[in-house]
């Protein structure tokens, strides 16, 4: 029977012989796929033998059930962090136009870190879903700091579009990418951390980072660029 050294069935069987333990080895199975497991097991025992009590237990599946609340939460959070920080935004700018601008730059470089991190591993642990929450701080201060800029030369310089996108580069363009610099080197070290979780969460914070940078840098730009033409061009027509 397998029975550890000293003891009896009491490890197995409770003392009524009303319940029994029953264990289960698995190979190595993502979060989803342990969820879904103990899904199949609790429906098969409902239309199979619903007169029995079925509860299912281990450490790997808590940490399952764990992650899987957390990276639900995590996305709720940042959806309402993104709309009040696009209401702050428009506070701040004194303009909800600017506001809705934000919103793009802040929420693409998440989602290109995840979509890079799918070519990686292809998984999402309970560390890693907090990335997005950490490193939203850092991509909203990118964004405002460049919108900020932009704004000025607009309204206050009356600089055109193309000219805007110049003074804001010349004013903050070093500023952001020296800080991205330092940052990215810093978690670049610490994914070489020899503990998983510490190197996964320091290389996808590298990554958003990166990101982050890049659709400043490239995307940004030309959606302030068409957005305010169309604007001038609609006006125009207006005037005319």
């Amino acid at each position: 029977m397998s029975l550890p050294y000293g003891l009896d069935l009491n490890n197995q069987l409770n003392v009524d012989k009303s319940s029994t333990r029953i264990v289960i080895s698995l190979k190595n199975l993502t979060s989803n796929e342990q969820v879904n497991f103990e899904h199949t097991i609790n429906e098969w025992f409902a239309e199979n033998a619903p007169q029995l009590q079925v509860s299912l237990a281990s450490p790997s599946l808590m940490f399952s059930h764990i992650g899987q609340r957390n990276i639900e939460s995590m996305l709720k959070g940042v959806v309402i962090a993104l709309f009040l920080i696009s209401i702050l935004f428009g506070f701040a700018l004194r303009s909800i136009r600017y506001s809705f601008y934000s919103l793009l730059p802040n929420l693409t470089p998440a989602l290109i870190g995840f979509g890079v991190w799918y070519f990686i591993s292809g998984q999402v642990g309970l560390a890693l879903s907090v990335v997005a929450s950490m490193t939203l701080g850092i991509v909203v201060d990118d964004t405002i700091h460049f919108l900020t800029k932009y704004k000025l030369a607009r309204e206050q310089r009356l600089l055109k579009p193309e000219a805007a996108v110049e003074y804001a580069f010349a004013g903050v363009g070093r500023a952001l990418w020296v800080t991205t610099l330092v940052l990215v080197l810093g978690f670049i070290v610490l994914a070489q951390s020899t503990f998983q979780i510490n190197a996964d969460i320091g290389l996808l914070t590298a990554i958003t980072l990166v990101a982050a940078l890049i659709v400043d840098f490239l995307f940004l730009p030309p959606l302030l660029l068409k957005i305010d033409k169309r604007s001038a061009t609609t006006q125009h027509k207006g005037q005319a």
